[in-house]
């Protein structure tokens, strides 16, 4: 049964746009007015996060809406003290929609004397009065076991494939979906299962930490449309890489969409001027103004999805009905055909 109380929704400064982007997403599927709750998250002189919620919040369903991306200690020191502000406003629970959750790269112990943070967030978190945990294409999916509370994990490959099969309509039978690397071989074979298109592999090989040695391409991409398939595009370094060997093996075309564009440092610049035809991003991370003017970057909406998700849980309906082509096909209305 739904609960009685209407969910609410809060927002730090990480992605207001989305936020907001979530919060007319849910008012169109409740015929009813969905704002943000008022509050202000500011701070003093010496960057001390102040944070004041001006409604009343007590008893509420509360969704705070904040990515701990860059910059990653800024905004989740801002999510910790938001969650601590409605625990002690009586808020009756309190879920925080991660669409990015930083440090997950640092997810295992990969050297000696080395942390483990994203068991540390994850516990951060929990101490802090999160009850549960909404976000998008964990890094690695074991980083859910670091959490005692519920955790949902959304994906963003069902959204991928109705883009790709609305904008490479009757050219599907050329396209091939590229794994990175071997550890994202599971995410890239979702992809191509769910688009009907064949998989191949870039094996990176690497003589010293941080450093490519060399590529080679496993599976015969001559003639094909290849789509890169991965979690999180940070410098763009790899992935353009990537794109010229897959070029110099023959493909006729490469496409990138990636979860995550975090598109540091020289990351734009070297996408604008790689042989890449398109990079597909979601807005997970709000886009920089460079990101927004490159021609050869695109972004889609998460806002939909994540509103779903929102009410799906507020009702205690189901979640995992997102990962289904059937059920996203109507909430994408007007972006993506059916067929």
């Amino acid at each position: 049964m739904p609960a009685m109380t209407e969910p609410k929704l809060i927002s730090g400064n990480a992605n207001k746009p989305l936020a907001n982007a979530i919060a007319r997403r849910m008012s169109m599927h409740r015929g009813m007015s969905v704002n943000l709750v008022d509050a202000r998250v500011e701070r003093f002189n010496d960057q001390e996060i102040f944070v004041e919620v001006y409604e009343n919040v007590r008893g509420e369903d509360m969704y705070i809406i904040q990515s701990t991306s860059n910059p990653a200690n800024d905004n989740l020191m801002e999510l910790l003290i938001m969650t601590d502000a409605l625990k002690r406003s009586s808020a009756d629970r309190i879920t925080a929609v991660i669409p990015y959750f930083g440090y997950a790269r640092q997810d295992r112990r990969a050297k000696a004397r080395t942390p483990i943070s994203a068991k540390l967030v994850a516990n951060l978190l929990t101490e802090a009065g999160v009850d549960r945990i909404l976000t998008l294409d964990l890094h690695a999916a074991q980083i859910q076991g670091f959490f005692d509370i519920p955790v949902d994990n959304l994906y963003a490959s069902p959204v991928f494939a109705l883009d790709i099969l609305h904008h490479f309509k009757g050219q599907l039978n050329d396209v091939m979906v590229i794994s990175p690397d071997v550890g994202g071989v599971a995410r890239a074979r979702e992809l191509a299962k769910r688009i009907g298109a064949p998989l191949s592999i870039v094996d990176k090989r690497r003589e010293k930490a941080g450093e490519v040695a060399g590529m080679t391409v496993i599976g015969d991409v001559s003639g094909k449309k290849c789509i890169i398939v991965d979690d999180i595009c940070d410098t763009a370094g790899t992935l353009c890489k990537a794109a010229e060997v897959l070029v110099e093996n023959g493909a006729t075309e490469v496409h990138a969409y990636i979860t995550h564009g975090v598109l540091s440092g020289p990351a734009v610049e070297r996408v604008s001027k790689s042989v890449m035809k398109s990079l597909v991003i979601t807005d997970s991370i709000e886009p920089t103004d460079a990101v927004k003017n490159c021609e050869n970057i695109r972004i889609v909406p998460t806002a939909p999805m994540f509103a779903q998700a929102i009410l799906n849980t507020w009702s205690g309906t189901s979640v995992s009905s997102l990962f289904e082509t059937d059920t996203l096909v109507p909430i994408y209305e007007g972006m993506y055909s059916a067929s």
